[in-house]
């Protein structure tokens, strides 16, 4: 398949997968059942340091889930974006988060320049990914901007992707290069599917 051919694939299943995510009923109460099947897996439960993604738009949501998380005593990390790229944010409590741009909730501007906040990629022991549509081997897309796969290039290898999705966003196949990361395990509200992962 061309380049063209497989943008061209790639931008339909982007298509249809928000078409579905947007439809999908009670999000919050199936974004529920994500989260509490997240939480329920051996390697959150083993994780020290845990990076959750904090829900914009139709995303699986899992801000109603930071609560819990933050009680739990693992260290909770979340993402923001600047200039392109995802920094990292050691989050302690709900209070520290505020509504950015375009009504995304993220840390406080005055805290993102505290050192003891800032987080390096490489200690994170699990991370929480996003994105638009799925496959059942762990091949995903998100919007293209490659945010994501860039910060995921540099977790270290052994620590495990983790993708939370609506059932409505699994397609058959994702079409994927050779640069786009497998995640180990994808989850919806039904089932956990087990990806190909990184080649470690």
């Amino acid at each position: 398949m061309s380049a063209d051919q497989l943008a061209q694939q790639k931008t339909e299943i982007r298509k249809a997968a928000h078409a579905a995510r947007k439809a999908q009923q009670d999000k919050e109460g199936v974004s529920r059942r994500i989260t509490d099947r997240v939480m329920q897996l051996p390697e959150y439960q083993s994780a020290q340091c845990v990076m959750w993604y904090i829900d914009v738009r139709d995303e699986a949501r899992t801000r109603h889930a930071l609560p819990d998380a933050l009680a739990s005593g693992k260290r909770i990390v979340i993402p923001y974006c600047v200039d392109g790229e995802l920094e990292l944010f050691h989050l302690e409590a709900m209070n520290e988060l505020e509504t950015g741009m375009y009504s995304i909730l993220e840390p406080q501007a005055e805290l993102r320049e505290v050192a003891p906040k800032r987080v390096d990629v490489s200690e994170l022991d699990l991370i929480l990914v996003p994105g638009v549509a799925f496959d059942a081997r762990g091949g995903r897309t998100g919007h293209g901007k490659g945010y994501y796969d860039k910060l995921l290039e540099n977790a270290k290898p052994e620590t495990p992707l983790v993708a939370l999705a609506y059932e409505c966003q699994m397609f058959d196949e994702i079409p994927m290069q050779d640069h786009d990361i497998f995640m180990d395990k994808v989850v919806t509200e039904t089932r956990v599917y087990d990806g190909i992962g990184r080649k470690v």
